[in-house]
């Protein structure tokens, strides 16, 4: 046998060994290697020292009802991990960046400056997110097909949006009859009856309608040189794909499951019809998710049809391994908020009107003589207001370690900051302020009944 083909059976002999060292996880290198993947390049404008350097300054807008708590739910692991400050809100703007007024580096707490990601809702300002971001910031999105996402807002939104809350029965097929006789572009919740996506990426959402198309054209293209990539939910894992490659993170960096969901029996089928109707009301949220879908299809045709599915399908695999790994063989069951026995895993609930599901820890895991799942584990199945709960504290106490003195004048300063700024009252969709749920580190993550 020639030297060539020994030196070749060595490196094949050595990767195989490297992979079952680490359970199968492949790095973004080997799936390379392996699938004929075409590496990303890296932009030198991004100062990386090189495509195999994790980026980790990273702006994600989260939109509303677009599978965006999941991929919120990965950066704050990812952040963890890597020992990474994650901007989060001051406590007189609960878990969201005073939403739903236009972002303002005021609104961040001043034990999470300066960060290197930042996630929790907001109203997008350029302006401002770059005067708060490091330069080499990645900016990111995801949208969702309107006809769904609508549907989804009108029952999780039902009682707080007044659009929607003056509804006979609540009927979206009343509402999609006649909206301008329930619509009310002024009022406080109004974003979440008309183009919610194009409110949250800081456009206009009542354009006329003899301006919209164009308006819609014209906006959708100054996001594409905003953001990097926009993932559509309806792709979750072929988002995940390009993401992964985006940042060339591992595989293991972008594993989840999904959260914030609603019980079948709240979700309403959709006619063809109805769904025409919501997109001709929603119209410029349409020609976005339009151009940001062909968008998503053009990127991985790029990347290779093979390759996209090998590499979905090397996701899903590891997936399935971490939830084993973590929770003795498959997910926790879905329960309701009422029935899940641990607080820190119910998800908050919008309404009576609307059922939102988390996980349960099998019996198993919480009787004595079991050992309780790892951390990473409850952390992937823990809703966005406990973990965002978490993070401040843990941050928090990080930041009065490093500066025990700065730290109460920066809290009193960035509270009257805000309160200044405030022109009317933002609304909380939590009833629990974040600062009436603290607890002790120590009951963090605590598993008693």
């Amino acid at each position: 046998m020639s030297q060539k083909k020994i030196f070749l059976v060595l490196i094949a002999i050595s990767t195989v060994s490297l992979l079952l060292h680490h359970g199968g996880h492949l790095n973004l290198t080997l799936e390379a290697f392996w699938l004929s993947c075409p590496s990303s390049p890296v932009p030198p404008s991004q100062g990386r020292s090189g495509p195999s350097a994790k980026h980790t300054s990273i702006a994600f807008l989260k939109t509303h009802k677009t599978a965006s708590s999941t991929v919120q739910n990965i950066l704050f692991r990812f952040a963890e991990r890597n020992n990474l400050t994650v901007a989060l809100p001051i406590t007189t703007c609960d878990h969201q960046f005073c939403y739903p007024r236009p972002f303002s580096a005021h609104f961040v707490h001043p034990h999470t400056t300066p960060p290197d990601i930042i996630t929790n809702h907001l109203r997008f300002s350029r302006a401002e997110l770059r005067r708060l971001m490091p330069n080499n910031t990645i900016y990111i999105t995801i949208l969702r097909e309107p006809g769904a996402m609508f549907e989804s807002l009108f029952t999780y939104f039902n009682q707080y949006c007044l659009s929607f809350k003056r509804v006979p029965n609540g009927s979206l097929e009343t509402f999609l009859e006649h909206p301008w006789s329930y619509y009310r572009p002024e009022e406080k919740d109004s974003m979440y009856a008309r183009n919610t996506l194009t409110f949250d990426l800081g456009g206009d959402k009542d354009r006329p309608t003899s301006e919209a198309l164009a308006y819609a054209k014209r906006f959708a293209a100054e996001m594409e040189r905003v953001f990097s990539l926009v993932m559509i939910a309806e792709y979750f894992d072929e988002s995940l794909v390009l993401l992964r490659r985006l940042l060339s993170w591992d595989l293991d960096d972008v594993l989840y499951v999904s959260l914030n969901m609603r019980t079948a029996d709240s979700k309403s089928s959709l006619s063809s019809e109805n769904i025409a109707k919501i997109r001709a009301w929603n119209a410029i949220d349409s020609v976005l998710y339009d151009y940001f879908n062909a968008s998503l299809w053009r990127k991985l045709r790029a990347l290779g049809p093979a390759c996209v599915e090998r590499e979905v399908q090397l996701l899903r695999q590891s997936r399935d391994r971490l939830v084993r790994s973590c929770f003795g063989g498959h997910l926790p069951p879905l329960r309701s908020a009422a029935q899940i026995t641990n607080k820190e895993l119910r998800p908050w609930q919008p309404s009576s009107k609307v059922e939102i599901v988390g996980y349960d820890l099998p019996v198993n895991m919480t009787q004595k003589g079991h050992v309780p799942p790892r951390d990473e584990c409850l952390k992937m199945i823990m809703p966005e207001v406990q973990y965002t709960r978490m993070l401040l504290r843990s941050e928090s106490l990080r930041y009065r370690k490093r500066f025990p003195l700065r730290s109460s004048q920066q809290t009193a300063r960035s509270v009257g900051q805000v309160r200044a700024h405030k022109e009317s009252p933002a609304p909380s969709l939590n009833p629990r302020p974040l600062e009436t749920m603290a607890r002790s580190t120590k009951g963090a993550l605590r598993l008693s009944q």
